[in-house]
């Protein structure tokens, strides 16, 4: 066992069986969505209790209100011989309560000495900053994880697991009674993952309870005292786990089993000819090779885990990511995508997860945005905006699009409207490849009703569709096949009957056969 630094030992060593943390009949509702409901959860000193489920099961609202950043409608949280109704950020912090999220909180301007001690800065007797010391200490610790960082360094230059270490080590400088860890190793390779897997197991012996969170079940089965079953934002199963022998195989079941029946499903055809394949696409030197094809009038579904490798595979393919090596061909004929513009005249669209950010241009109108990747179409110099209305028109009707007029601002509209701006973008262009990332991510029922119609009538009109999704009904009801991706690498096809939850979910977190029949 490594050295263990100061800020890691237990305040108090005799640990009684009292819980840490105790939430009783927590509910939290936002608008149209119950995300939690009636959830009961002990932390015990000491102990490693991990919680699963699948994307949207309630696991990230539960952390945030843990953390204070949300506050339950109802319920009391627990902790030591205090009741809560809630807790404010502050008053987290003031409990004990460390998050690392999956999301970087880190200045990237800074170093990371800087960014370990920033707000809590070592300073000596005339009350300066004493950089000395705080570098002399960064150093003990990155010792003592056995991890190869540059305390100096700058984080803006920094990979993203090593990234992950400073938010780890800056959680851990907190001096935590419970160090919450959101997917915390999503973005590592094994020998990383490794590490830190075993910091994990090393300062909960010290006292300090640990909440983990992660996709990655064979890491739940390794490090988990107790594992909780997160769905549908409630606590299905919970379970202890002593000898680290638990059945992944009934974690798998348990975090499946909704009806798929109350969802739009695809009207069934007959794909035709295959119009595009990509042939030993690498994302990198260490990454698998990918290889797939797709048909017209089909929609091949892209399942797996959020840091999977999902979305940079498609980006790659649009020429938004980077690749090292691969073939794309298209309608029979090798391409070259180095770059967006390439992809779009070979005749991809792109219809991004985030929107907002990367598929729309908020400060625009919706005839603008719908037109702006087809400006040749227009065959003259000088376009005016009553030429992008015209041409625009039609698909406001298409697409049943509520605008109040097509020279509103986009960011004015509805997210599903949004949605069907952007889609509408890519008519407008004529693709015949429509790449749909995440296609009914923050939109109500309705409006994903009317994607799903969308995307079924543009399939039975001859589009070919690429759709990753992480909800499991919408893959079920809506892909004439799925490819599961883990790690980079596509580790089955389904089709048909095949394509199932259980058996989506059973790839993605590669659970082994011997496993599924234990």
């Amino acid at each position: 066992m490594f050295p263990v630094p100061a800020f890691l030992q237990c305040p108090n060593p005799d640990m009684e069986q009292f819980p840490v943390i105790e939430t009783r009949d927590i509910n939290k509702t936002f608008p149209g969505v119950k995300a939690l409901s009636g959830i009961d959860f002990t932390l015990l000193p000491g102990e490693i209790h991990c919680i699963v489920g699948e994307n949207g099961a309630g696991k990230s609202t539960f952390i945030k209100i843990l953390s204070g950043f949300l506050r339950p409608e109802s319920g009391d949280i627990v902790i030591g011989e205090e009741t809560f109704r809630y807790l404010s950020p502050h008053l987290s912090q003031e409990q004990g309560i460390q998050v690392i999220y999956q999301e970087s909180l880190l200045v990237p301007q800074m170093n990371v000495v800087e960014n370990i001690y920033v707000g809590r800065e070592i300073t000596g007797k005339l009350g300066f900053i004493d950089r000395r010391k705080a570098l002399s200490e960064t150093r003990k610790v990155i010792e003592s994880l056995g991890i190869a960082l540059d305390p100096q360094a700058m984080v803006e230059n920094l990979e993203v697991a090593d990234r992950q270490f400073v938010k780890i080590i800056k959680a851990l400088a907190m001096n935590p009674r419970v160090l919450i860890m959101d997917e915390p190793t999503a973005m590592f390779n094994a020998q990383d993952t490794g590490v830190v897997l075993k910091l994990v197991e090393d300062i909960s012996k010290r006292g300090i309870s640990v909440i983990f969170i992660s996709h990655r079940l064979e890491e739940v089965a390794r490090v988990g005292d107790r594992v909780t079953v997160f769905k549908d934002g409630r606590t299905v199963a919970s379970h202890d786990n002593p000898r680290r022998n638990i059945d992944l195989a009934m974690i798998t079941r348990e975090m499946v089993g909704r009806s798929v029946d109350a969802f739009y499903k695809k009207v069934k055809t007959h794909p035709g000819e295959t119009i595009l394949e990509v042939q030993g696409l690498k994302l990198d030197k260490d990454s698998p090779e990918v290889n797939f094809t797709l048909r017209r009038g089909e929609i091949l579904g892209i399942a797996g885990l959020v840091g999977s490798g999902r979305t940079e595979i498609v980006e790659a393919l649009f020429g938004a990511g980077k690749k090292i090596q691969g073939k794309i061909i298209i309608r029979g004929r090798e391409v070259t995508i180095d770059r967006p513009s390439d992809a779009i005249r070979a005749g991809l669209g792109f219809i991004t997860e985030e929107r907002q950010r990367t598929g729309l241009a908020l400060g625009l109108s919706v005839a603008k945005n719908m037109t702006i990747a087809g400006l040749n179409k227009f065959k003259r110099a000088f376009i005016t905006p009553a030429d992008e209305i015209r041409s625009a028109g039609r698909y406001v009707d298409d697409l049943a699009i509520k605008t109040p007029s097509l020279q509103q601002e986009v960011r004015f509209l509805s997210g599903g409207n949004q949605q069907k701006v952007v889609i509408a973008r890519w008519l407008f262009r004529e693709s015949e490849i429509l790449i749909f990332d995440e296609p009914t991510i923050g939109i109500d029922v309705n409006a994903k009703a009317e994607i799903y119609r969308l995307m079924s009538k543009l399939a039975a009109n001859g589009a070919a569709i690429i759709m990753i999704s992480s909800e499991m009904p919408e893959l079920i009801a809506m892909s004439d096949r799925v490819l599961v991706i883990k790690h980079g690498q596509i580790t089955t096809e389904l089709v048909g009957e095949n394509i199932t939850e259980e058996k989506i979910i059973t790839y993605a977190f590669g659970v082994t056969d011997d496993e599924q029949t234990a």
